[in-house]
């Protein structure tokens, strides 16, 4: 199956971050261990829904990953840094999809899918996203 994500250059994502890549990073063969890319794409998501220019969570509410999907597209290496860009794929009733492409000097290195739910903090259970979070989502939804 070919990933739609893997054509979307860096510049195509409405949220965009960076991460220092960390000699501790590395795995036995000398580049970026795959464990590290849940990582990375952790802080664009982070910065995504939680961003303090319009954040996306309810008070008394926090996202959740209920689902992560990496595909590897090349090798990463220390030193260096990558670039994380994130958008929205789809917005369900209490859940967000989003696609990731994590780059290294403009070539992407994984693509990833996540989705998210919103929980109400009290009760642990998910919860509606309300109509303010679904205004802000409709403008970052990336186009197929």
């Amino acid at each position: 199956m070919k990933d739609p994500n893997a054509l979307r250059p860096l510049e195509a994502y409405p949220s965009r971050t960076s991460a220092e890549i960390r000699y501790s990073d590395l795995d036995r063969q000398g580049h970026v261990n795959n464990a590290v890319f849940a990582t990375f794409s952790e802080i664009g998501r982070v910065a995504f829904l939680y961003g303090s220019d319009r954040p996306l969570a309810a008070e008394g509410s926090s996202f959740v990953l209920a689902r992560l999907l990496i595909n590897y597209h090349a090798e990463l290496f220390w030193p260096g840094t990558v670039e994380i860009g994130t958008g929205v794929s789809r917005i369900g009733r209490s859940s967000i999809s989003l696609v990731q492409g994590i780059f290294n000097k403009g070539r992407l290195v994984a693509s990833v899918e996540t989705t998210n739910v919103m929980l109400d903090a009290p009760t642990r259970r998910p919860m509606p996203l309300p109509p303010r979070t679904l205004d802000i989502l409709q403008g970052l939804v990336l186009p197929e």
